[in-house]
């Protein structure tokens, strides 16, 4: 009965929590660890967590159940330790979340395991509930889940009415998905469609409330940064290049991931918004001359 109670009181918790042993295998997974994660506990339950479960990297792409392990290092040394990481979603995206870890301990206060609690970090939530408020569902892709070209035109009008009013710039990043033909003639249509859903959702989920992603078209995304630098965007592009070249889609049994290539350019007085994508497009035709799955963002 007391322990059922204590089951369904994590249970009902809004953030994810599992407990793990000595030896890193889930001895528990809560309900919100599986609406985060997309992983059953049934799924997870008996397995280590860095088998291919969560997989945590940090900003710079560090595979932080090789390297940097907070789980290891708190059951090692009995610290507490927060992180913003990005956990590795069933769906294939990468989720930025918030994690705690703090060392479970027996009766003779030896430690015997660690529980990670952890929740959504995501800055850019509510885009969707934005879209649906503004549009509707009609500026809403209804494949990805994220803005469509019209809702990225939109956008592009308000950021140029800044850009005109209060000498505000913004930028740009043109996203384009490696070899995707490829992934549709080897895999076929549905795991493409898949593959687009993963790739937008680690687009969209890390940027600020501000920022804007959008599919522009087939395997092509544009990302609207409002007052934003150079230097900001640059590093803005490579941290989301990281992070989808991170992903991957289980499809029965075999691992299938994707690179993009990106492209930015930040506005100048006096122009248009597709004068400053289409300087966006050229620097990533440039990401995928020079071999995909780089960055280029024009100098102003």
């Amino acid at each position: 009965m007391r322990q059922e109670f204590y089951k369904e009181l994590l249970d009902s918790l809004a953030d994810g929590i599992y407990f793990v042993d000595l030896n890193k295998t889930i001895i528990f997974w809560n309900r919100s660890a599986e609406r985060l994660s997309g992983y059953s506990a049934q799924e997870v339950m008996g397995k280590k967590c860095n088998s291919n479960i969560l997989r945590h990297i940090d900003d710079f792409g560090t595979q932080l159940c090789i390297e940097g392990c907070p789980l290891t290092e708190t059951m090692t040394d009995g610290e507490t330790r927060d992180a913003d990481v990005y956990l590795h979603h069933k769906f294939g995206h990468r989720l930025p979340v918030t994690v705690r870890v703090s060392p479970m301990r027996n009766e003779s206060g030896n430690i015997v395991g660690a529980v990670e609690l952890f929740s959504n970090n995501s800055k850019n939530l509510d885009m969707i509930n934005e879209i649906e408020l503004l549009r509707h569902e009609i500026l809403r892709d209804a494949l990805t889940g994220i803005g469509n070209r019209r809702y990225a035109e939109l956008t592009l009008k308000n950021l140029e009415a800044s850009m005109v009013e209060m000498l505000v710039p913004f930028g740009v990043l043109f996203v384009d998905v490696d070899h995707f033909k490829t992934v549709n003639d080897t895999w076929g249509h549905e795991v493409g469609d898949r593959i687009l859903r993963m790739v937008a959702q680690t687009l969209s989920k890390p940027l600020r409330s501000l920022d804007v992603a959008c599919r522009w078209g087939g395997d092509e995304f544009l990302i609207m940064v409002p007052n934003v630098t150079q230097e900001t965007l640059d590093k803005m592009a490579h941290r989301l290049r990281m992070l989808v070249e991170s992903c991957w889609l289980d499809h029965h049994g075999h691992k299938i991931a994707v690179t993009a290539s990106f492209g930015g350019a930040i506005s100048r007085q006096e122009e248009t918004p597709s004068s400053v994508i289409s300087r966006a497009d050229k620097q990533a035709y440039m990401s995928k001359e020079s071999g995909r799955n780089r960055v280029h963002v024009e100098n102003n």
